[in-house]
Parts: C-alpha cells; sequence; structure tokens
C-alpha cells in the first residue's frame, strides 16, 4: 500500500455539485481509487472567498455525503474536511512566505473573479487561494493531482513554489504531477455549449444538478441548446448536440456504432429524451444514498473525524520536518 503514488482531490462546499463533477471528477476517482493512496477532501476553507456562513456546516455534509454515495471507500481512501486538519492552514501560512507577490497577480482566475468585484470585496483569500491548494497538495507528499485545464495554472504554481522551497531549505516536497482525464472530462453547459457546466454560474438552466429531481432533470434537457437542425448527424453535429452525445457515451460506454445506431437520423427530441433517461437512471441510486447518508448527520461527522485523525498522521510527519527545517522551536 505504501508504494502507491500519492493523489490529492477536493471540490468546494459551494454551489451546487454537478453531473460535469460526477463524470470528470467523481467517477474516475472512484473507478481509480485502488490504483492510488487518496486523499478526497471538501475543501472548507476554499470555499469561504464566496460561502455564505449559515450554508457551510450542510454543504460541507452534503459534498462529503455525495462523495460516499458516488462510490468512495472511507476504509480504502482517506476522506476529510479541509479545516479539520489545521496543518492545511498552517502550511499555507509557510507558503505564502516564500511566495513571490507577482506569481499571484499571473494567475488567471483570480483576474477573472477580481474583474467582477469592486476593491472593497476582494478579500485577501482570493488573492492567496492558490498558496492554499499549494499547501494542500504538498502536505500529503503527493504524487498526481486530477485537474481539469482551468486548474493547471494553479498546479503550476505549486511545483514552482514546491522547487522553490526544496532550493532554499532542501528536499522537503514532491513536485507533483497533474493527471488529466480524457472522456466525460469536459462536461459543456446545457444552455451555452462552449462553457463548462458550472457550480458557481448564475443561471441553473446549464447544469445538472447531482440532487436535481427526475422532473428537473427532464426539463432541463428538453431546453437544452441543440441548433437550428431537427435531426442527429453524428459527423457535423453542433456543440450542443455534442455535448448531449458525450454525456450518453460518458454514462453508456457506447461507441462510435451504438451511437449512430441510437440517434443518427433522429430528432433532437429523442436525443434529448434518451440522455434525460441514462442521467437520470444514474443519479437515482446516488441520491437515494446521499439522501440516506444526510439523515444521519452523527454518523456522518463521526466517518469525517476518523477521516482527519488519519489525515493528521501524514500532515503531521510533513509539518514536523517543514518547521525543523525553518529552525521553529519544537512544541513541548
Amino acid at each position: 500500500m505504501a508504494d502507491r503514488p500519492v493523489v490529492f482531490s477536493g471540490m468546494q462546499p459551494d454551489g451546487v455539485l454537478h453531473l460535469g463533477n460526477l463524470l470528470g471528477a467523481l467517477r474516475p476517482w472512484v473507478q481509480e481509487q485502488s490504483l492510488y493512496r487518496n486523499y478526497f477532501c471538501v475543501v472548507d476553507l476554499h470555499a469561504l472567498t464566496r460561502q455564505e456562513p449559515r450554508d457551510l456546516a450542510q454543504k460541507t455534509r452534503e459534498v462529503a455525503a455525495l462523495y460516499l454515495a458516488a462510490g468512495i471507500d472511507p476504509e480504502q481512501s482517506t476522506l476529510l474536511v479541509q479545516s479539520h486538519v489545521p496543518e492545511h492552514a498552517e502550511l499555507a501560512w509557510i507558503l505564502g512566505c516564500f511566495t513571490p507577490m507577482g506569481w499571484l497577480e499571473r494567475m488567471t482566475q483570480f483576474k477573472d473573479r477580481s474583474r467582477k468585484l469592486s476593491s472593497e470585496r476582494i478579500g485577501s483569500g482570493l488573492f492567496s487561494y492558490p498558496v492554499l491548494m499549494a499547501a494542500d497538495i504538498l502536505l500529503y507528499k503527493t504524487d498526481l493531482v486530477p485537474v481539469g485545464e482551468d486548474q493547471r495554472q494553479h498546479l503550476e504554481l505549486t511545483r514552482n513554489l514546491a522547487l522553490r522551497v526544496n532550493r532554499i531549505l532542501g528536499d522537503t516536497f514532491v513536485i507533483p504531477r497533474a493527471k488529466i482525464g480524457s472522456i466525460g472530462a469536459r462536461v459543456m453547459a446545457l444552455d451555452d455549449p462552449s462553457s463548462k457546466m458550472s457550480k458557481s454560474a448564475d443561471s441553473e438552466a446549464g447544469r445538472i444538478g447531482l440532487l436535481d429531481p427526475p422532473d428537473r432533470v427532464r426539463a432541463k434537457f428538453r431546453r437544452a441548446t441543440t441548433d437550428s437542425g431537427t435531426a442527429v448527424d453524428l459527423e457535423t453535429a453542433s456543440p450542443g448536440v455534442q455535448n448531449l452525445l458525450e454525456i450518453y457515451r460518458s454514462l453508456t460506454g457506447a461507441g462510435e456504432r451504438e451511437l449512430a445506431e441510437v440517434f443518427q437520423g433522429k430528432g433532437y427530441g429523442r436525443l434529448k429524451e434518451v440522455v434525460a433517461d441514462v442521467v437520470i437512471q444514474e443519479l437515482e441510486p446516488i441520491q437515494r444514498r446521499c439522501h440516506d447518508l444526510l439523515q444521519d448527520p452523527v454518523a456522518l461527522d463521526r466517518l469525517l473525524a476518523d477521516g482527519a485523525a488519519r489525515a493528521r498522521g501524514s500532515a503531521g510527519a510533513t509539518m514536523a520536518q517543514v518547521r525543523q527545517r525553518l529552525g521553529m522551536l519544537p512544541a513541548r
């Protein structure tokens, strides 16, 4: 077990986890969890940049329950809440002392989000967000990080920061590498197939929430953007049609021949109906299991506490080494 590569993955408990999160992250995590030593984290400290305090605890439990409902095995993998392991915040502060301002100023996500806010509403947490992400990863000597293309820049900062600290303090951190998914890794918004499905988008029409009831799922697919045509042509399919076909293929494993047999020449109404059916079928057992878990928050919290205790073993060892190399006085 100890020789398996370490993987760190996390999602924020803000917004609504959606079909893109399931196909691009949760399902690959579940399918490959036996191959790695996994840390699956609910990154609630990251969510403080935009989550309402009154919702944070419930959203944190909801995301943890969805991890479990999708198939994460807490006996096989370490499931934790970020704030339950104080070493995340401690290492983030230390790494921040090594991070040049210019590196953070170049972060595309900070630029994009700060444009939408007045200077009075831009917290320093939004600016230093990538440093906390680096701490999450480096704390567990992570080898591989499953990331989408939109997170590559943050991971590159993590790598550069680890190299910088290693030059100054000696060989302290593992240099992590990106683990990019393939099929199903990029699900587009139903109402705008030029953009990724997003849990933070203003409109709910573009995303299928993992806890959406069947009638809502069907309604969203009926309104999904296609094009001005009437029938599916696999060779000339528009981005909206391609997105629906990709969702179907990701859920069923269908090849080109099966896609042609099921959809070629069929109307868009039929395409949307069939895709909605397979999505509802996929979500039903996840929703049932998630609701069962949320009915017993005490048991869920106990499970998360066990995961945090396990995580602190690795995190504590890393921080002991970091503190020693920084010349900090050891606690007695």
